[in-house]
Parts: structure tokens; sequence; C-alpha cells
């Protein structure tokens, strides 16, 4: 049903997302969602189409300048950076498409169960499961996971969502963790292959092959296929940059869309930014040779008009 206050728009509900993304498949479409760290972004990447927009802490250091890995790291609340950019910046400008919220779910200060209920109240028709540990690994992860700081969290935040009915689209890194997540309900499940590669602060070495990418997107897809069949696929991160990156993991995979953060939002303003002001900085000013020198009098100019 529509808003019930509005007639149109957020929130939706659980069934209604996936109703409409399921109408876009059906036109033979592939689903598009992106992330947006301002209202700007959301407003102009509605748009554009997409079906989805994801609000994340990340978004907001990426339209500061600084890597999507700040989102990572100990430099704010993740929480509460996600629901202010959705109360104050994105909400208030989005129309019509479904806004996702990205919750923490490992943050121990928080009960889950209350703060959903927060994001549901603001008006958020789903959650993604960002920041994430699941594109963390090594000793670190070993520890996160040992001091109750576990990737389980995410899976219960999941599971807790489908209760309230919030629609849930998650990050995987492997396949035992899309395996967990279509247990839990995730009604989509993105295979994260690792930071984007690109642009002003794209990883440039810590960069996987598009073969790991292949492989790795489809087996996340089978691996949660065989818990359910209903779950929706997309793909991102790693050499997935452009249009054209998606179109080869969307014909080499069995994945149905994409989610661009950094390859949408970042690449965009970086791109349309630079060229613009390129295309100021050609412009010539008659007057400029005569800058600081005795101007003509106006009798003198007015001739010249003539």
């Amino acid at each position: 049903m529509p808003n019930p206050w509005t007639g149109k728009g957020n929130p939706y509900t659980r069934k209604e997302v996936i109703e409409r993304l399921r109408a876009t498949l059906e036109r033979g479409d592939a689903i598009i969602a992106a992330g947006a760290g301002t209202g700007i972004s959301a407003k102009f990447i509605e748009r554009g189409g997409a079906d989805l927009i994801i609000i994340y802490n990340s978004g907001r250091f990426r339209m500061m300048g600084h890597g999507s890995t700040c989102g990572m790291m100990a430099y704010g609340d993740a929480n509460a950076i996600a629901m202010e950019i959705g109360e104050y910046e994105v909400l208030p400008v989005v129309e019509e498409v479904p806004v996702i919220c990205g919750v923490h779910a490992t943050d121990p200060r928080r009960r889950m169960w209350h703060w959903l209920g927060k994001v549901k109240e603001m008006g958020f028709s789903g959650v993604n499961n960002f920041p994430t540990h699941t594109i963390v690994d090594g000793h670190f992860r070993g520890v996160l996971e040992e001091t109750g700081m576990s990737v389980r969290k995410e899976y219960e935040m999941v599971s807790l969502a489908r209760r309230m009915d919030l629609f849930s689209i998650v990050y995987v890194g492997s396949a035992e963790e899309a395996v967990e997540m279509a247990k839990a309900g995730a009604d989509a499940i993105i295979a994260h292959v690792g930071t984007t590669v690109g642009g002003s602060i794209g990883v440039k070495k810590a960069v996987v092959t598009w073969e790991f990418t292949l492989k790795r997107t489809q087996e996340i897809i089978q691996a949660a296929g065989r818990v359910r069949k209903d779950i929706l696929f997309l793909c991102h991160g790693g050499p997935i940059n452009t249009p054209a990156d998606a179109e080869r993991v969307l014909k080499n995979t069995d994945a149905v869309g994409f989610v661009g953060a950094s390859s949408l939002e970042r690449m965009g303003v970086e791109a349309s930014l630079t060229n613009l002001t390129r295309e100021f900085k050609k412009l010539k000013a008659p007057a400029a040779k005569a800058f600081g020198k005795k101007r003509r009098p106006a009798a003198a100019l007015q001739s010249l008009r003539r």
C-alpha cells in the first residue's frame, strides 16, 4: 500500500519493496541500487532511475573526499551517521524510491531490536549490514569473532529485520556467509569482492582479478541459492566500476543487479565536477589585459557600443 500519510513513497513494507524489484526483473532490466552520502546525490540518483537508495556511514566520508574504508574505522558512530543522513538529507528529498538504512549490527552499545524500531519509525524501507565484518579477514577478523563482535550479530540483525517487516539487502564476502544470510532471511544478497577500484581515492594495488570476481560472485549465488530460491543476487566492488563492468558480471554470472556506491556517487562527482570546471576554465576574459589599468570613460564605451 502507499505511504498512509503522503500517499506515496517511503516507508514501504518488505513485500512492497520485493514486488517493485521483481517488476524490474520482469521487464528484463537489471536491479540498480545506489549508495548516497548526501541529499543531492540521492535526489539525482532517483532521477536517474535507481531501484534502491542505500544510506551508509561511508557515504559521508566519500563525499568528504576520503576512501569508503573510513566507514569501517572508529571515526564516528556508524549507526548515528546513517540515521542522520537519512533523516535530514535523503528521506526529505527522495520522492518514491525505497531508501535502505545501513546498520552496524555489531555495535555492542545498541539493543538491535530497539534500533531497528527507530530505523523503521524514521521511514526507511529496509536495512543493509554496513559497516560489515564480512569484508574483514585475517587475524583481526579472528579477534572480532572471539571478542563478541562476530559477524553472527549481522545474521541476527537480518533475522530480526525480517520479523519486523523490513526488507534486507546484505553484503557477504564468501559462500559460507551467503548461506548464513540466506538462513537468516535476507531478501537480497550482494556479492562483495573488495574495495572498488578507480577514481582519486579508489584502491590501485589491493585489486582482485576479473577471474576471481566472476568466480567468487557465482560461488556466493550458488551457495545461497541452495538454501532458498527467492533471493535476489547483486554484485559489487573490486574491478566492477563502470556500467560495462557491471554488464560483464551480469552476463557471466547469475546476478540480476548491481550495487554502486563509489562507482556511482563518488565517480560521478569526480568526473562531472572536473570536466565542468575545465570547461569554465576555457573561458577568456577580454577585459583581463586591461585589469588594473585606467578604465575607458563611460562615454567612450557608449560610442563603441553604437
